[in-house]
């Protein structure tokens, strides 16, 4: 939401691409899955969000959840006002992700040794 205010922007209504929601690094297992409850959360204040993840081609619902989402493509990623990587995949390029982005969020370091205004470390 932060990095949103900076840009004159609200999390209300933004484009979100939540990048990774396995519960580690190139396994497919979502038990636990830190990226489920930001998703719900981001949904909760009225973002508009969607999620790639190379081992999710979709995500329905589970005990503690119920998304019923599909994966998107990694096409037109200016049409997010945020990309926010929750699991850092190692098939990710993230230098290209930066460059094509308009804002990128990362909470797992992944774009370390990328310099970008763009890029919003947490």
């Amino acid at each position: 939401m932060e990095a949103l205010n900076r840009q004159c922007k609200s999390l209300n209504g933004s484009k979100v691409l939540v990048l990774g929601i396995a519960y580690k690094k190139d396994i497919d297992d979502l038990r636990e899955s830190p990226a489920l409850t930001i998703i719900e959360l981001l949904q909760k204040e009225g973002a508009q969000v969607s999620y790639n993840d190379p081992f999710f081609p979709y995500v329905g619902h589970g005990r503690k959840y119920k998304l019923e989402m599909a994966n998107v493509p990694l096409e037109n990623l200016q049409q997010f006002d945020a990309v926010v990587i929750v699991t850092d995949h190692s098939s990710y390029d993230y230098p290209w992700i930066v460059k094509q982005s308009q804002l990128v969020i990362d909470t797992r370091n992944a774009t370390r040794g990328i310099e970008s205004p763009k890029i919003v470390r947490c």
